[in-house]
Formats: C-alpha cells, sequence, structure tokens
C-alpha cells in the first residue's frame, strides 16, 4: 500500500433514492473502471445493516457487499472498508459489529447512545483508507431524505459532510416513480445536503432511450443538475446484491423441476444469512436452483439445502410452523439428499438452546432430529478464514469462512465432513461438521464452500444420477467472477459520462 500519502485522495459517494436503487452494484463498477485505469482506489460504507457478511483475512466481519467491491477493486478486503456492521436479530434489536468485532445486541435508542464512539471509529478507518488509496468510492444507505433518521445519521450526508466530497444520486426506474423520487429526496434535503448533490445516475432501465429523453430533460432542468448516466438493466451479470435476493431475481423462486437437470431447493428461511454461499451454484449451466419462499412448497429437488440464519431458533420453529420442516423430513425419508449450513447444520440436530438469549427469546427448541447432535449458542463470536481438507468427497484442500456463536456436539457415531486445518492463518487441526451413515444427510459451520471448484463439482456430481454431468463446469468460479466484474464495468462504461464522473473526483 501507498504511504505518506502527499496527494488529496480524490472522493466520491454514490447515494440512493431507497433501498434496492443498486448502489452497491454501481459502486462495484466504479471501482472496477477506477482500477482498470491504473488507480489504487477502495471501497468505503460507515454503515452497513446486513445479514450477508464476509471474514476478513485477519478475523473481522464486515458487510458482503464491501468484500465484493474489494474485489472488484483488486484488493484484499479490510473492516476499514466498514467499520459498522448492523445484524438484525429480530424487529427491534441487532447485534453490532464495530471495525469487525461484535459489541452486543442493541435496540436502535441503545445504538444512537454510542453515536461519539461510532463517529471516531468512522473517522479513524476512513482516514487509515485515505492514507492507503487514491480514490475512495464510499456508499450510502437506504436513502439520505428518511428525515426521522437525519439527527442520528452515520452513513449518509454525515459521511459526505466527513469526507467532503461530492454526491451522486441514484434511482431505479425499474420499480417506477424514479424521477419524483430523484426529485422529492432533493426537495428533502438541507440546503447544504443539497448543494453536495452534484448528479443523477438512472439504474436498470429498459427499452428505447429516446423515449426517456424528455423525462432526463425534464430533471436536468427541474433540478440544475445533470444525468451522469443510464444503466440498462442486467439480465446475466452475476454482482450479489448486498443483503437480500434482488427482486429481479424472484422469478427463481416459481420455477418448475427440469428433469434434465439437478435440482436444487434452498430454503428462504426469514433471517437467512449469507445466501451468496448458492450464487457458484446458480452459474452452473446444468444446475436449476429454486429458493423455497414462505407460501411456497417443496417441489421434486434433488437436494435441500438448509442456510445459514441470524436467529436460528426462531427460524426453526417457522420452518415447523410452516410444515416445511415436516416436509422436508418426508423427502429425507424417500431418499432426498439434504444439507445444512452452519443456522441450518445446527438445525439437523436433537436441540438447539440459546440460554444466554444471544439471538431468540426462547432458551432452547427441538431440532429436526436428523443427526445425534445438540447446539448451544454461546456469548462468543468465532469468525475466521479457514482451510480445511474435504473428508466427504476427498476433494482436497478448501478454504471458506466461520461466522457462528453456535457449539455443536456430536452425540453418536458421526464422521466430520471437514477437517479444519488453518484457522486466521494458524494451524489447527479441528474436525467440523457431521454426516449420516448414508451420506445423504451432511451439514457444516463453513461459509464459500461451493466456491472450491473441485468440492462442487464432486457435490454435485454425487447427485446428478447421469443428468447434467456433462453440463457441469470445469471453469474457476474465481475467474468467472473477474469476468464478471469486468462485464460490469463494460457496461458502466458505456452508458455513464465517465468525462463528468472523473471532474467531480476533484
Amino acid at each position: 500500500m501507498r504511504k505518506g500519502n502527499k496527494k488529496r485522495t480524490r472522493i466520491i459517494m454514490v447515494q440512493g433514492t431507497g433501498s434496492y436503487v443498486g448502489k452497491s452494484v454501481i459502486v462495484s463498477a466504479l471501482c472496477r473502471i477506477f482500477k482498470q485505469d491504473g488507480l489504487r482506489v477502495a471501497p468505503f460504507k460507515a454503515q452497513n445493516m446486513a445479514l450477508n457478511s464476509f471474514v476478513t483475512r485477519d478475523g473481522g466481519e464486515i458487510g458482503r457487499a464491501q468484500a465484493t467491491q474489494a474485489e472488484a477493486c483488486g484488493i484484499e478486503p479490510a473492516v476499514d472498508m466498514n467499520p459498522i456492521l448492523l445484524k438484525p436479530s429480530g424487529d427491534v434489536k441487532a447485534q453490532v459489529i464495530l471495525r469487525g468485532r461484535p459489541i452486543g445486541n442493541m435496540s436502535g435508542r441503545e445504538y444512537y447512545r454510542h453515536r461519539a464512539r461510532l463517529l471516531k471509529a468512522i473517522r479513524e478507518s476512513f482516514e487509515r483508507l485515505k492514507n492507503d488509496y487514491e480514490v475512495i468510492v464510499i456508499e450510502g444507505a437506504g436513502s439520505p431524505a428518511e428525515v426521522n433518521l437525519r439527527k442520528n445519521d452515520l452513513v449518509n450526508m454525515k459521511m459526505a459532510e466527513i469526507a467532503d466530497c461530492p454526491v451522486v444520486l441514484a434511482g431505479d426506474i425499474n420499480a417506477g416513480g424514479v424521477f419524483a423520487s430523484l426529485v422529492g429526496t432533493l426537495e428533502l434535503l438541507t440546503p447544504a445536503e443539497r448543494r453536495r448533490v452534484k448528479g443523477f445516475i438512472i439504474n436498470k432501465f429498459r427499452g428505447d432511450i429516446g423515449i426517456l429523453k424528455p423525462g432526463l430533460d425534464f430533471l436536468e432542468k427541474k433540478t440544475g443538475r445533470p444525468v451522469l448516466g443510464v444503466i440498462p438493466y442486467s439480465y446475466d451479470i452475476g454482482i450479489p446484491e448486498e443483503d437480500s435476493i434482488a427482486r429481479e431475481r424472484y422469478s427463481l423462486f416459481d420455477k418448475e423441476p427440469k428433469q434434465e437437470k439437478i435440482n436444487i431447493e434452498v430454503l428462504y428461511l426469514p433471517h437467512i444469512s449469507n445466501f451468496t454461499d448458492f450464487d457458484p451454484l446458480e452459474k452452473e449451466a446444468g444446475i436449476h436452483l429454486r429458493y423455497i419462499v414462505p407460501g411456497a412448497r417443496l417441489g421434486k429437488p434433488d437436494v435441500i439445502i438448509i442456510p445459514g440464519s441470524k436467529n436460528t431458533i426462531d427460524d426453526l420453529l417457522y420452518l415447523k410452523k410452516s410444515g416445511l420442516a415436516e416436509a422436508v423430513i418426508d423427502k429425507v425419508n424417500s431418499g432426498i439428499a439434504l444439507v445444512g449450513i452452519c443456522g441450518g447444520y445446527q438445525m439437523l440436530g436433537k436441540k438447539i438452546s440459546d440460554p444466554a438469549g444471544m439471538e431468540s427469546r426462547r432458551k432452547s427448541v427441538t431440532g429436526l432430529g436428523l443427526l445425534p447432535l445438540e447446539t448451544v449458542i454461546l456469548k462468543v463470536k468465532l469468525t475466521h478464514q479457514v482451510q480445511a481438507q474435504d473428508l466427504l468427497f476427498n476433494s482436497g484442500a478448501i478454504n471458506g469462512y466461520e461466522i457462528h456463536m453456535g457449539s455443536t456436539r456430536i452425540l453418536g457415531p458421526l464422521e466430520p465432513v471437514f477437517k479444519i486445518t488453518s484457522r486466521s492463518g494458524k494451524p489447527v487441526d479441528i474436525a467440523d461438521g457431521a454426516v449420516s451413515k448414508n451420506g445423504r444427510i451432511w451439514g457444516s459451520y463453513l461459509h464459500g464452500l461451493f466456491e472450491n471448484d473441485a468440492f462442487r463439482r464432486r457435490f454435485l456430481g454425487s447427485l446428478s444420477k447421469n443428468k447434467a454431468g456433462k453440463d457441469l463446469s470445469a471453469g474457476s468460479y474465481l475467474q468467472a467472477k473477474e469476468k464478471d466484474y469486468d462485464r460490469l464495468a463494460d457496461l458502466a462504461r458505456k452508458s455513464l459520462d465517465l468525462r463528468k464522473i472523473y471532474a467531480l473526483l476533484v
């Protein structure tokens, strides 16, 4: 990294008219463009509310979006890129992670009592990045026009003030009402905040740009600010969303099974976390992946996956109340494979206890009873990048990461799924996960498993029954991601007025 930077670091910030307008993806695009143009660039988000998280090399937990943006920059993700991460565990409380480490579960009122401490951490992280990089691309959160949140704002206009940077306001035209959203957002800002907004980006456009032009002319005349670009809706560039499966991908929920493909069904839990675990599976041509949302029924899967959860006990009770737990057990009894990742692994056992109330108000719940194991939710959170040996499919060494507060005890003669050989760079010898005697049910605490190409192919091969073996990719998932970043940058270059955007980087 560059030390002792003499030049003024150039900064730009992307805010939005609301959530899900594409801020994270636009930041990723700008990061990749600046990297391609030879600049040392880093992402930054002061405060992120997300259940989709990532573990840095030193064991710190940050939002997955900032890890993705760091990849687009070609750099190692670091906690300074996201100094505050909020992980909701219910409707009124969230786990607060400060500089990669949890400091407690707090309500909104409790959280804001720490504002001075939080601002100090934000400033310190941002200054460290400024010392190391030539360009910083900052992402806002939700909308800056939430007037009830202005007093305690840390991530939108307060961050723009700290960075003393220009703001680009993004809106989602696919959701409708984009011009009202952009103009209305400006109207609700204070005069000082309004002066920071230097232009607009309209995202997710479909159709003839000529038909849109009268609206663009109106927007520029009404606000006195330029439209910096209109980015087309992208169907096939797989950059993950920040904290939920994008609305544009909801069609996955209703797909019918494909006889010639491997059918994978993932239970969409109310507190689902790290759903990006399944992105590598979606990229496989021979795979048909479907999310089972509330109200949906299991189809005819070759494998069911129970994903991670920020509130394992309550999500397990949801499965029981909805009838999905009984349906999963019926499928397993008929020979269907079942996989549990992290919280999903805990659900496979006989019992889950939370004596300290770390995730749930309920102290314990009976598990699915499919594997002889018990889990206790502890006060200490484990966050590590790990290396392990695959004992289940013998695919060799794998990389992954742990994010969990549970400790699972095996009660019967089960074999582990992995042998962890390294945690946060330190040699260890730790068994992880468990597999049933027939090999059809297994679970693990490790995230990122399917990003390992050899493991993914062996796993899918075990399910194929000669269905789709010829369609399974022999390529690298990491290389595919790199191509997606480049394709995203190419799309943005064609859509944005980069001359005007570079002019903002003063």
